[in-house]
């Protein structure tokens, strides 16, 4: 009988060595993991998975448990108070108290949704098939466009104003906190306060098409003074122009400010060089990676709806690649 216990016992210790070894390996990528959190949000969504694991752990174990004992027990008769008390305590009592304690628990971590404090800074997003277009609001109200990348300053408060021009996306970031939905016909608001310097990753958590999984951006938070220093250069216009990115049409599509190229279907291209990944985080920046996107960007992106460029010649393709790699 003692065997039995014994290896009932060895048996429950190796699931929940499992349980934590999963959990572990879960969060071995921090730049998108919820168990190493980097802002205000998130650190609160991590301590109610612990919080909810370690409820649950006690759950599961006090049923292992009471099951093993069950099975492998003495088999001797028990009294009907005995097994009324068994069920009101362990099949009412204790689940009633546990789950209502986490209940109680997650409704503290739910944000304010009411809130009279105005935010450090107000970033607009838009959400397309399948790239992020982003506006930073100026105190004049102006805009500094951009895509595929978001700069945030540590320690200060960013209301991201939320919308879709074309199918329900969601923007999600991890390390920062939440989700939310993005959907079209409708402004969502969603604050975030990062709290640790880095480089994270946001995706899109909602299935929006074929390349759903493509559709990330990274996420570089640094502090106030350097992400002001940044957003003047990102403010400013571009440092070159050139005719044959009209030429091709790509100005049809693109914008770089300071240059004929004022498109508005496709990201703003006016610091694109200076970004760390291209096709909305699908490839890091190189002549290479930029070559093979101009020549058949589908083959890449599924269903982008950008047009392969394999009609011009290999030397105008070259002259595109350079061109982009000099808007810094």
């Amino acid at each position: 009988m003692r065997g039995h216990m014994g290896r009932g016992a060895t048996t429950i210790a190796k699931v929940w060595a499992l349980l934590v070894s999963a959990a572990s390996l879960a969060a071995c990528n921090t730049e998108q993991s919820m168990l190493h959190p980097a802002g205000e949000d998130a650190a609160a969504v991590n301590t109610l998975f612990w919080a909810m694991a370690i409820g649950a752990a006690i759950i599961w174990i006090i049923v292992m448990g009471t099951t093993v004992y069950a099975v492998l027990g003495k088999k001797r008769p028990k009294s009907d108070k005995f097994a009324d008390r068994f069920i009101l305590f362990g099949g009412v009592a204790f689940p009633t108290v546990t789950l209502a304690a986490l209940l109680v628990f997650g409704l503290a971590l739910l944000p304010d949704w009411v809130r009279a404090d105005a935010p450090d800074l107000h970033v607009h997003v838009t959400a397309e098939q399948y790239w992020w277009r982003i506006a930073y609001e100026q105190p004049d109200g102006s805009m500094v466009d951009t895509a595929n990348e978001l700069f945030l300053p540590q320690g200060q408060t960013a209301e991201f104003v939320l919308n879709s021009t074309d199918v329900i996306h969601s923007f999600w970031i991890p390390t920062l906190g939440g989700k939310i939905d993005v959907i079209p016909g409708r402004t969502n608001l969603w604050r975030l306060k990062p709290t640790e310097a880095g480089v994270y990753r946001g995706v899109c958590a909602e299935f929006c098409g074929p390349s759903h999984a493509l559709m990330a951006f990274p996420v570089i938070v640094e502090a106030p003074a350097d992400f002001d220093a940044r957003l003047a250069r990102e403010a400013a216009p571009a440092v070159a122009s050139n005719a044959l990115f009209v030429a091709t049409g790509c100005g049809a599509c693109h914008a770089v400010r300071g240059t004929e190229a004022k498109g508005r279907v496709g990201p703003d291209l006016t610091h694109f060089a200076s970004r760390r990944t291209m096709a909305a985080g699908t490839l890091p920046i190189s002549a290479e990676n930029l070559a093979a996107w101009l020549l058949d960007p589908d083959h890449i992106k599924p269903d982008v709806r950008m047009p392969g460029y394999d009609s011009l010649g290999q030397g105008e393709r070259d002259a595109l690649v350079s061109y982009l790699l000099e808007l810094r």
